[in-house]
């Protein structure tokens, strides 16, 4: 399996990040996984910050005001998108396939993309 993310590195403050992760090798119709959006900000850890599966979304209850995540099982991509951005949002991005909702259960990651938000 393999996940590429997508999209602008730099964002304005109050603007919406939007990211797109397209997934070869495996199809986001199974029922058996849940595709996933980490996040690391400078000299921090890795942040969950929501899941989309066929059971439903699944977000970080500190972000759930302003992140949504979707997918397109057409092109086999699945789409972050955090509104309200601040320069704390500025982060390495990464797409995700875990096996359950546990944090410590990835599978697969992307190899990421630097997000900075800044005017």
């Amino acid at each position: 399996v393999q996940l590429q993310e997508s999209g602008p590195g730099l964002v304005k403050p109050s603007q919406t990040l939007s990211l797109t992760c397209t997934v070869s090798g495996g199809s986001l119709t199974s029922n058996l996984y849940y595709w996933t959006w980490i996040r690391q900000p400078p000299g921090k850890e890795l942040e969950w910050m929501g899941a989309i599966a066929s059971s439903g979304s699944y977000y970080r209850p500190s972000l759930k005001s302003r992140i949504s995540i979707s997918k397109d099982t057409s092109k086999n991509q699945f789409t972050l998108q955090l509104n309200s951005v601040t320069p704390e949002d500025t982060a390495v991005y990464y797409c995700t396939r875990y096996r359950s909702l546990a944090e410590t259960d990835m599978d697969y990651r992307g190899k990421g993309t630097l997000v900075t938000v800044s005017s």
